[in-house]
C-alpha cells in the first residue's frame, strides 16, 4: 500500500472528492469499478459515504501478473469493511496478435464489468466462441442488474489519453478524450473525478486512513502511457502549471464539435441512406462525403475506419461514374463493396453471387 504521495494541488479544495461525487444523480443501486488502486479506492469509499446500502463493487482480475490475487484480496477487505456487496470477474487479456496489451485490457476489462453488471457486453473485441468473462456474483440478495457503473478516471488520466490521440493523429473522437458521461452496452458510465489530479485523490485517502495497492506495471516504460505519466507530465507541470485545466477544456470543444459532426453525418445519411447510395454522397463535399462513411462504418462495423481508408474510399466515389466501375475496398475488420448504386459493408468477404 502507498502512504507517498505529491501534496495536494493548488487551487483543490479539500472536500473535492466529495463534491465531485455528490454532483452525480446515478440510478441506484450504483456500480463502482473497483481495481483496488488508489483511484478507484477514492471512488469506493467516497460513493459508500454518499449512499450507504446501495452499492455494488465491480472488480476485474485480468490475471496478467502475479499481484492481480493481491488486488482482489484488497478489494475485498476494502469492501467488507464498507459493506459494499463485490462481484468478481475473471478474464484472459492476452493481447491477440496485432492488438496492443493496454488495448486488450482495456476492452476486456470493460466487457467484464458489463457483464457483471448483469448487462450484455456489448464491446467489440470478443471473437466467434470466446468464452465471456466468469463470475462470481454477489450473493446476498443484491439487485441482479445494474443501470449505472463510476469510473475513477482522473485529471491526469484524461491528459495522457488528450497526449496519446494527439501521437496517433487523432480525429475529434479522439481529442474529445474521455466523456463525463456515456452511453454503451445498455449502461450509463460515469467518470465523476475528471477534473481532479492523482495526487488530490491520494491525499484525500490519506486523510480518511485508506490505503491502496499499487499496480507494479504502472512504472513498466514499455508503456506509452506510463512514459507519458512519468517523462511528459512532469515536464508540463513546469511550463505550464495549469494544463490538466487547459488540455481538459481543449478536450470538451472537441467532443462538442463531434456532437455537431455527428448531427450533421446523421442528417446526411438520412439523406443517402443505409447503406448509403454512391449518387446521393457524391453530391456532397468531400468533407462531408468522408464524415457520413466514418459515421456509418463506425456504426456497421463497431470501430472508426482508418483515416487512409476513409481517402481511398472517397477517390473510388469520386471515380465511380460508370455501372462497370468496382468498389472493394479493406475498411475497419471488413470490406467495403459496391452492389449497384449502393456500398455495403461485410465482416469479411461477401458472398459470391449464384450463377444465373
Amino acid at each position: 500500500m502507498s502512504g507517498v504521495g505529491a501534496p495536494r494541488a493548488a487551487g483543490v479544495p479539500p472536500d473535492a472528492v466529495d463534491a465531485a461525487v455528490a454532483a452525480l444523480t446515478p440510478r441506484l443501486p450504483l456500480g463502482v469499478a473497483l481495481s483496488g488502486g488508489a483511484d478507484s479506492t477514492a471512488l469506493l469509499v467516497a460513493c459508500a459515504r454518499r449512499w450507504p446500502g446501495q452499492l455494488v463493487a465491480l472488480h476485474v482480475n485480468h490475471g496478467l501478473q502475479a499481484a492481480a490475487d493481491g488486488f482482489e484480496r484488497h478489494c475485498a477487505a476494502l469492501c467488507e469493511r464498507w459493506q459494499v456487496p463485490l462481484r468478481v470477474g475473471r478474464i484472459d487479456a492476452r493481447p491477440r496478435a496485432g492488438e496492443s496489451p493496454e488495448e486488450a485490457a482495456r476492452l476486456g476489462r470493460y466487457r467484464a464489468l458489463a457483464e457483471l453488471a448483469g448487462a450484455d457486453g456489448g464491446f467489440t473485441r470478443r471473437a466467434s466462441g470466446e468464452a465471456p468473462a466468469s463470475t462470481e456474483a454477489a450473493t446476498d440478495g443484491t439487485p441482479g442488474a445494474l443501470q449505472d457503473i463510476v469510473l475513477g478516471h482522473h485529471a491526469d488520466d484524461q491528459v495522457e489519453t488528450l497526449i496519446l490521440a494527439l501521437s496517433r493523429g487523432a480525429g475529434l473522437p479522439g481529442l474529445a478524450a474521455m466523456p463525463r458521461t456515456a452511453e454503451r452496452a445498455g449502461l450509463r458510465w460515469h467518470r465523476p473525478f475528471l477534473d481532479l489530479p492523482a495526487h488530490t485523490l491520494r491525499a484525500w485517502l490519506r486523510s480518511h486512513g485508506e490505503g491502496w495497492i499499487d499496480d507494479p506495471t504502472n512504472i513498466d516504460a514499455r508503456y506509452t502511457r506510463n512514459r507519458i505519466r512519468q517523462q511528459v507530465l512532469p515536464a508540463l507541470a513546469d511550463a505550464f502549471p495549469q494544463f490538466r485545466q487547459t488540455f481538459a477544456r481543449s478536450a470538451r470543444h472537441a467532443a462538442q464539435a463531434q456532437e455537431l459532426l455527428a448531427d450533421i453525418a446523421r442528417a446526411d445519411l438520412a439523406d443517402t441512406g443505409m447503406p448509403p447510395r454512391i449518387p446521393a454522397l457524391q453530391a456532397l463535399p468531400r468533407g462531408r462525403q468522408a464524415n457520413a462513411l466514418r459515421a456509418w462504418l463506425a456504426q456497421a462495423s463497431g470501430r472508426a475506419p482508418a483515416a487512409r481508408q476513409i481517402d481511398e474510399l472517397l477517390d473510388q466515389i469520386a471515380a465511380c461514374t460508370t455501372r462497370g466501375h468496382r468498389i472493394h475496398l479493406k475498411a475497419g475488420s471488413g470490406q467495403v463493396v459496391r452492389e449497384g448504386d449502393t456500398l455495403r459493408w461485410y465482416n469479411g468477404a461477401p458472398l459470391p453471387k449464384p450463377p444465373r
